[in-house]
């Protein structure tokens, strides 16, 4: 939502940015295939190994670089992730739903122009 309306995929430069980008044609044709790509990846090349996880989507901590105990395997850390992820969460939607009620996306919710990038 912050990086979107500055930059732009080739083919894609006339995309309006924010929710709309999903309605228009070339943003809907990006976002079926990010649909389809991350759905490959997920059924072909991240597969859960039921010997080596303790539960599902446990992929273990892929910064760790084999140095101590692995952060995630403490109750604290996962905690602390599950939390991020809500609060990621939230945030996302609190940016879709403003775009929605003021029609503006995210860059221009914080009083700037996506155009030359300085204060209204």
């Amino acid at each position: 939502a912050i990086i979107q309306p500055l930059v732009h995929f080739p083919g894609f430069k006339d995309v309006p940015s924010g929710i709309e980008a999903v309605l228009s044609p070339p943003g809907t044709y990006g976002f079926i295939a990010l649909i389809v790509v991350s759905g490959l990846l997920e059924l072909v090349l991240w597969k859960d190994d039921e010997n080596a996880m303790d539960s599902i989507g446990d992929f273990g901590n892929p910064l760790q670089l084999g140095i101590g105990q692995p952060w995630g395997a403490t109750v604290e850390m996962r905690n602390r992730e599950l939390n991020n992820g809500r609060a990621a969460m939230f945030a996302i939607l609190g940016i879709i739903v403003a775009e929605l009620a003021t029609g503006e996306n995210g860059i221009e919710q914080l009083g700037l122009n996506p155009g030359d990038l300085s204060f209204n």
